[in-house]
């Protein structure tokens, strides 16, 4: 453990020292998260290049010596902060071991066998096609019917043929939408918001809600309050560069939390990911820079693709997704001949590519790459 936490305090002393010299982006603090795998330049998961808050680094720091303790307090401390941020009650929060875990839950808890009441059969998850699939996977082991619904032509959530097809169970909405980087308009949304039954639940994910700067787009989170069907779902996976700490969290009513909450295992988030997450909101250098840093490498690799020809998706998000005009999966498996990973085939759109907005030196270098591969 000393040695460990020696190693890390002179890697956090070499972040500061990088901070001083360039105080303009606190993101770019060392140390720099690293691929798995040396030498590949990693566009397939949506991860945030820049990696976590430097305070983060410094909350991780000093929570070596709680490392004995279970996390009761540092789970309150973040409860505290984000039931502030987010204007609600600290019982309206519910946190995850990434925002996946909150999807499991709600996954468990709305789809499948029904639970509660008087109502029989079996709630179904109601999904676009494509989105984000692994609530798809986990209502499916539940005994869950899915239902895809077909995104618009302009890449937004179907919302009429959504509610059609929905009864009392779970309807997903994934705004920003993952792998499209679209979102669906802030009226239609709060339109679908206030129509729909009561006893059919809403979850929107808004994983992406900080990348999106369209006026068209707005988080749903206030609507929390008068509609005790609606949750939504963050994480600090993404802006807040902690994919690999995992946690995320979800806010509801009191009651919706009180439904959810028994499937969930007991301190499912680790001390070290609570310390991070609870520092890193107060650091608003990271969200601004983040958003202008993803910005400034998405504006080039999308000028690229436009002079190529390649037409897009407009992107509000950390990714882009891209019409190839040929089946896709060849292409992906030519770039990771040249050591370049990008996002997997979405059936839906087999000749789409999604690519995430690295650091402008990895998107220089799937440019380079692309147009070989293209060639």
């Amino acid at each position: 453990m000393s040695i460990s936490r020696r190693k890390f305090t002179q890697l956090l002393g070499v972040g500061a020292a990088a901070a001083v010299v360039r105080p303009a982006c606190s993101l770019i603090a060392e140390p720099v998260p690293q691929s798995a795998t040396a030498g590949v330049v990693r566009l397939s998961s949506n991860e945030n290049p820049y990696g976590p808050s430097p305070k983060a680094f410094k909350a991780m720091s000093d929570a070596f010596d709680l490392a004995w303790r279970y996390p009761d307090e540092q789970n309150d401390l973040l409860i505290e902060k984000l039931a502030k941020i987010n204007g609600v009650n600290r019982d309206q929060i519910l946190l995850g071991d990434g925002s996946a875990e909150v999807l499991k839950l709600c996954a468990e808890t709305f789809t499948g066998p029904m639970m509660t009441g008087k109502n029989s059969g079996r709630g179904t998850l109601v999904v676009a096609d494509p989105t984000f699939e692994a609530i798809l996977h986990q209502a499916s082991v539940g005994g869950a019917e899915v239902v895809k619904v077909p995104l618009t032509p302009s890449f937004s959530h179907d919302l009429p043929k959504m509610m059609a097809a929905a009864n009392e169970g779970l309807i997903y909405i994934c705004n920003p939408n993952n792998p499209t980087a679209s979102i669906t308009p802030k009226n239609e949304l709060r339109e679908f918001i206030t129509k729909t039954p009561g006893q059919t639940t809403i979850l929107v994910d808004e994983a992406y809600f900080h990348y999106a700067d369209s006026p068209d787009y707005e988080s749903v989170i206030p609507l929390v309050k008068d509609h005790s069907n609606l949750i939504v779902a963050r994480t600090f996976s993404k802006i807040y560069g902690m994919a690999g700490l995992r946690c995320g969290y979800c806010v509801a009513q009191t009651d919706t939390i009180k439904r959810i909450r028994p499937h969930q295992m007991w301190d499912s988030v680790n001390i070290m990911a609570l310390a991070a997450a609870t520092a890193s909101l107060d650091d608003s250098d990271q969200v601004k820079n983040g958003r202008r840093l993803n910005n400034e490498a998405k504006a080039f690799v999308t000028g690229e693709l436009d002079a190529m020809g390649y037409q897009q998706i407009p992107s509000q998000a950390n990714f882009i997704m891209f019409d190839v005009k040929r089946p896709v999966v060849p292409l992906i498996q030519a770039l990771k001949q040249h050591n370049v990973h990008v996002g997997r085939l979405f059936p839906a759109l087999p000749n789409y590519m999604r690519v995430t907005i690295g650091k402008k030196s990895e998107m220089e270098t799937f440019v380079s790459a692309f147009r070989q591969v293209t060639a």
